[in-house]
């Protein structure tokens, strides 16, 4: 049972995280290859508040408030500029962008290992979940908002009319701007929404396991879940997260625990081959990159 609490963390880990890399490319097609550094910026912004208050009521809000901020004027700053060029510059500019981000990470936190619990007073304690499994009580929180998250990203999709105009974006960009919807504002709020919930990921991880720029890695492995249930399926990414978690876990349990980077690109490389655009995904979307 200890494997099936392990695999469900994981999961929920690699779902937080992709859904941002599925959200930003359903809207504006653009694979972004930043989300994990802009996912450990988030992290950092939280241990950044935390040097200013002991109050983790103040300090995460606060964090995530300003990774809403961070992401949208990226968009805004950046990669608006984009608007028109060729899919592989975007691509590129992204790459870029996560370059600065490590070496302004290394400039201003440094590269050690750093423990925002710690100024907060966060404790994470041991908490059983199944007969004869446990987990961290902040892995517990993690899976938790990662089904809150999904469940109001599902409903403000479908519900609510900004979801519906950011749909009408991803599916015809030419004909929702006839119909007067501002696309940049909406590619804005889209690349504020994926930060925001990298971040909360990346929050979550360094207080419980600390922070450096190998979370970097974890919001890497988890673009092999996005693809492998689709680039522009939400429900996909819950899939294709799940899959990747339970080969990783089983493989470092049954086989070589120094598999643990492999297995998700390993996996990434045979659905390319057999089905490249996931399982969920649509031919035309991948084939449009």
């Amino acid at each position: 049972m200890q494997l099936v609490a392990n695999i469900i963390v994981l999961s929920a880990i690699y779902a937080l995280i992709s859904c941002g890399y599925v959200l930003i490319y359903r809207v504006s097609r653009v694979l972004n290859l930043a989300h994990g550094e802009l996912m450990m910026v988030g992290a950092y912004l939280l241990l950044m508040t935390a040097s200013f208050t002991s109050n983790p009521m103040v300090a995460i809000p606060v964090a995530a408030i300003l990774s809403l901020t961070m992401g949208a004027l990226v968009y805004l700053l950046l990669m608006r500029r984009m608007t028109g060029e060729s899919v592989l510059a975007a691509i590129l500019t992204t790459i870029a962008l996560g370059i600065l981000l490590r070496g302004l990470i290394v400039i201003f936190f440094s590269a050690a290992h750093q423990y925002p619990a710690v100024p907060l007073g966060i404790h994470s304690s041991s908490v059983q979940v199944l007969p004869g499994a446990r987990i961290s009580s902040l892995s517990l929180i993690l899976v938790i908002v990662t089904a809150l998250v999904y469940a109001s990203l599902f409903a403000f999709l479908r519900l609510s009319r900004w979801g519906l105009r950011m749909r009408a974006a991803g599916q015809n960009p030419l004909l929702a701007a006839q119909r007067g919807i501002n696309l940049h504002g909406i590619y804005a709020m889209v690349w504020a929404i994926a930060m925001f919930t990298g971040s909360v990921a990346g929050m979550l991880i360094s207080l419980d396991a600390g922070l450096d720029q190998t979370l970097i890695m974890i919001g890497l492995k988890a673009f092999p879940a996005a693809l492998v249930g689709g680039l522009d399926s939400l429900l996909g990414a819950l899939i294709g997260s799940l899959i990747v978690a339970a080969a990783e876990v089983l493989l470092i349990q049954y086989v070589n625990p120094l598999l643990a980077d492999v297995v998700p690109f390993l996996i990434l490389i045979v659905m390319l081959v057999v089905r490249p655009w996931g399982l969920f995904g649509t031919r035309e979307a991948l084939d449009r990159v």
